[in-house]
């Protein structure tokens, strides 16, 4: 009985941890969907005034680099260069690749393309570490990244530079732009619209209005002031994603960073599910990285860091949550199994409305949360794609705990010193409407 006393509190704490951990996509749906509303009633009137976006005259134009990282990039670096150089609204700007070691046709595409234009520049590199070396070429005070296969709206240079021009925005160190699909020729892929509106359009709203910063860039439309980026030692080329890590250095060297809905940048996506499960292993490495190099610091100083505590709790409880969804999927595919085959027809019955159960409250939460992202994104633009919603729904956020779940050891062994941030280009297609 004394036995039964005492284990009874441990009890309550682990039936409190399991409906925490059951219920977290439930609940974290509900905030970004209470984010997203914050940032348009709130934050978004707030500071509307504080951004004027109107052309500037070449005069006024501070020069800009548009860096391109290339490794084997021969189906989509020439369509890029061509159209930067010649659908850009803007005059002041040099467009530099850096060749990392590419062993297909990039260098001889990019050679025979400096030969057409006078502002296309390229750095040859024989190790696949090249993007801080790109940073010392770069002749711009400010630094636009700029993968090969993504290309910018005409306007965005001038609307990036309304952000970073005046005394107001001089601890800007970063501006993210608003990412959309550029290839929309499999299920795969346009489903991903409906999924960047969701981390984007709300997700990034969310961060920004609530606590001032974002847990990450989006590594293929961000543009630096190349100051921050020596101020906190340029990128960790040791981690899987260079651009989460660098929104976090900056942040907590006290550089301010934001999110800009109303520039569109247009990127090609994952079209299969190997290559989607690939690129979200990186994703979910980057951001375990992240967590593990800044843990000690922000909790060695939690008033410093305050609101660094909200990445730190959400990406713990998503590393937590993903682990124990695998363990728990394991355990309920085993007892249905079992009880299906010991004729315990009525615990299978059981199961079943509990799962029903449990995947209700999950998609009325998601559907709340997709809603007010497709809404809101690019003037409701994209709201057609709501129907590949279940598909999301139910698909990659398994994909994306998958992913962090087997990534949580190898991101351990890169902190531990024996990883590298070494990346391999995926396979293109070549789209180009």
């Amino acid at each position: 009985m004394e036995i039964m006393q005492t284990l009874k509190p441990f009890e309550s704490i682990w039936n409190f941890v399991l409906l925490l951990l059951v219920s977290y996509p439930i609940l974290g749906a509900f905030a970004w969907f209470i984010g997203v509303l914050c940032y348009q009633l709130i934050y978004r009137h707030r500071h509307k005034d504080d951004i004027e976006f109107q052309p500037l005259t070449p005069e006024e134009q501070p020069f800009i680099t548009i860096m391109i990282p290339a490794h084997n990039e021969e189906v989509m670096i020439e369509h890029t260069i061509n159209y930067l150089m010649n659908n850009l609204n803007y005059e002041k700007y040099e467009v530099l690749v850096t060749d990392d070691g590419s062993t297909d046709e990039t260098p001889a595409i990019l050679e025979r393309l400096q030969s057409v234009y006078d502002n296309l520049r390229v750095v040859t590199i024989k190790k696949n570490q090249g993007i801080n070396v790109g940073v010392g070429f770069a002749c711009g005070e400010f630094i636009l990244s700029n993968d090969a296969d993504s290309i910018p709206e005409p306007d965005a240079l001038w609307k990036y530079m309304s952000y970073f021009m005046g005394e107001e925005h001089a601890n800007t160190a970063a501006v993210t732009a608003n990412m959309d699909v550029q290839n929309r020729s499999t299920i795969i892929a346009k489903s991903q619209t409906v999924e960047f509106s969701s981390i984007v359009g709300v997700i990034k709203r969310s961060q920004v209005s609530a606590l001032g910063n974002m847990y990450a860039y989006s590594g293929a439309n961000t543009m630096y002031r190349r100051d921050a980026l020596i101020d906190v030692g340029l990128f960790r080329q040791d981690r899987a994603t260079e651009d989460i890590s660098i929104a976090w250095d900056h942040q907590l060297n006290g550089w301010t960073t934001v999110f800009s809905p109303d520039i569109l940048f247009y990127m090609n996506v994952p079209e299969n599910l190997d290559a989607l499960y690939h690129q979200r292993k990186r994703w979910a490495k980057g951001g375990t990285e992240v967590l593990l190099t800044n843990f000690k610091r922000v909790v060695s100083h939690p008033g410093k860091y305050l609101k660094q505590w909200a990445f730190i709790t959400d990406q713990t409880l998503s590393i937590i949550w993903s682990l124990f969804f695998f363990v728990s999927t394991l355990i309920f595919l085993i007892s249905l199994v079992t009880f299906f085959f010991t004729g315990n027809y009525e615990r299978v019955y059981h199961m079943f409305c509990m799962a029903f159960i449990f995947v209700t409250f999950e998609m009325f939460a998601g559907v709340l949360q997709l809603l007010s992202a497709l809404i809101v994104d690019d003037r409701g633009r994209k709201f057609k794609y709501l129907i590949f919603m279940p598909l999301y729904m139910l698909i990659y956020w398994q994909v994306n705990a998958l992913a962090l779940v087997t990534t949580l050891i190898p991101a351990v062994k890169t902190i531990l010193g024996y990883g590298s941030g070494t990346w391999v280009s995926p396979v293109r297609k070549h789209h180009t409407e």
